[in-house]
């Protein structure tokens, strides 16, 4: 009887210790050291949260940057990658379509970026390559009315460089980038 006693309360204080002071524990740090990440990363425009630095999400206005194609329609409760191997034929065709559909949007651009037609692991990657953005510019410039260079320009501002100047490649916030945009055009 004694042993069943022990373990009850083993249990029960484990339960206690695991199940809820931990928890609270690690949350209460979370909102106190690192506030905006453990909400989310939601970013505010006016007072009214229009998306998340983490997240892409679909952009229909053509005054604005298109992020990277996704396979779960930017619906992050869906956030996967295609699962199509990247020799298979419908992963190629795929790829075909894309760069057909950014062939006839955009006739004079010569080399499309692989992050554009390609994408992400989860499907919700809300950066660019700069050269993807860049490719962006002159459908923007003759959509808002601003210079190819004050675009260039905008993107060079929003480009963010290597993690400790050694991991990941230059990438470009599209959200940041369209917010920065927004704010140019006074939209």
């Amino acid at each position: 009887m004694t042993n069943i006693c022990i373990s009850v309360r083993v249990t029960l204080v484990l339960m206690v210790l695991c199940g809820a002071a931990y928890p609270l524990a690690v949350t209460g740090a979370a909102q106190a050291l690192f506030p905006g990440q453990a909400n989310g990363s939601l970013i505010e425009r006016q007072g009214v949260i229009i998306g998340s630095a983490l997240l892409a999400q679909a952009v229909e206005s053509p005054k604005l940057f298109h992020p990277r194609a996704s396979s779960a329609g930017y619906n992050a409760a869906a956030s996967a990658g295609s699962n199509k191997a990247v020799a298979s034929e419908a992963y190629a065709h795929d790829i075909a379509a894309q760069v057909e559909a950014l062939r006839k949007l955009y006739p004079g651009l010569e080399r499309i970026p692989a992050d554009w037609v390609t994408g992400s692991g989860s499907g919700l990657d809300p950066d660019l390559s700069p050269e993807a953005a860049k490719a962006q510019a002159l459908r923007i410039s003759r959509e808002t009315g601003l210079g190819e260079q004050e675009l260039m320009e905008l993107i060079d501002s929003c480009t963010q460089g290597r993690q400790l100047g050694l991991f990941g490649e230059p990438r470009v916030s599209v959200l940041a980038l369209n917010l920065a945009l927004l704010e140019r055009i006074r939209l």
